[in-house]
């Protein structure tokens, strides 16, 4: 009965939310004609939260997380943290056997090596670091857990797939996590109001997701004085960025998913890391004119 009330009420919220909003035509029109020619499959969601306006094209599509879905997964490492069951600063012990092959940081460390949680939530938000990811994953209670926090809050889509028993086919078709771009910029609008889990828990999520390595794309195009909460994803086909933007006369989320693109080089001039670039660029002039 208590689970049904919360998704009633979450749905009632996001129902009275979309009726206030009003489409943005002149902004969602350009992003349009921006678009033309992408040779793959895309997704954007804006929300100016000054306005209440909102830019919103295929954003109920589902597409693949590549590591966006860490920002799920700092959710559940966090719920973990608010009911004492993990503490921000406590010390872990490495072992070998948590490394994911890569070129990740955490995966250099020796067995038996001592590095404290908040340190492992640094690596996988601000170096995007695989073998943290999973190794959080895991203490946050699986995907499994992180799966049914997301429920609890209304999120249809988001979900964790890879190491979670009975999402096996979905894993197949978007990899370790899925989402879509409405509600992956509403998990970062919800962080940036207080709004996820509690006030002083938003807080720190927020301030974790501001202090992102990776910001040669959508980031890049934002003045640096300005404050920025992001998460970026990409495999082969995929290039993904979310982002909560605080300037002086704009505050918005803007998230652009992108899959089953033709070009899947990791050169900077790959054609959906140069569409980012321009959309992030276009969002921020449009809304600080």
């Amino acid at each position: 009965m208590r689970h049904f009330l919360v998704l009633l009420l979450a749905s009632l919220v996001i129902a009275e939310s979309l009726y206030a909003q009003k489409v943005d035509k002149k902004l969602q029109k350009r992003i349009q004609h921006t678009l033309q020619g992408f040779n793959g499959q895309i997704g954007i969601y804006v929300h100016d939260l000054k306005k209440n306006r909102i830019v919103s094209i295929n954003a109920d599509t589902v597409f693949t997380t590549a590591s966006m879905v860490k920002v799920p997964i700092l959710i559940g490492v966090m719920d973990k943290i608010n009911k004492g069951e993990l503490a921000y600063d406590q010390p872990l012990i490495y072992k070998d056997s948590l490394l994911y092959a890569g070129v990740d940081i955490l995966g250099s460390f020796k067995n038996d090596e001592k590095i404290e949680l908040s340190k492992v939530m640094m690596l996988m938000l601000t170096m995007s670091d695989n073998t943290a990811s999973l190794w959080l994953q895991s203490l946050a209670g699986s995907g499994t857990r992180i799966n049914q926090i997301l429920d609890s809050l209304g999120f249809e889509a988001t979900r964790v797939n890879s190491r979670t028993p009975g999402r096996e086919a979905n894993r197949s078709k978007y990899g370790w996590g899925q989402t879509t771009p409405k509600e992956m910029a509403t998990l970062l609008e919800k962080i940036s109001k207080g709004e996820m889990l509690n006030k002083p828990t938003s807080e720190r999520m927020l301030r974790l997701l501001g202090r992102n390595y990776w910001d040669e794309n959508g980031i890049s195009q934002i003045p640096a004085g300005v404050f920025v909460a992001s998460k970026t994803g990409a495999v082969d086909a995929t290039r993904n960025e979310v982002m909560y933007v605080n300037g002086r006369k704009s505050r918005y989320v803007l998230c652009i998913c992108t899959q089953n693109n033709k070009d899947i080089s990791w050169k900077p001039e790959n054609e959906a890391w140069v569409l980012t670039k321009a959309i992030s660029k276009l969002v921020w002039n449009s809304l600080n004119d």
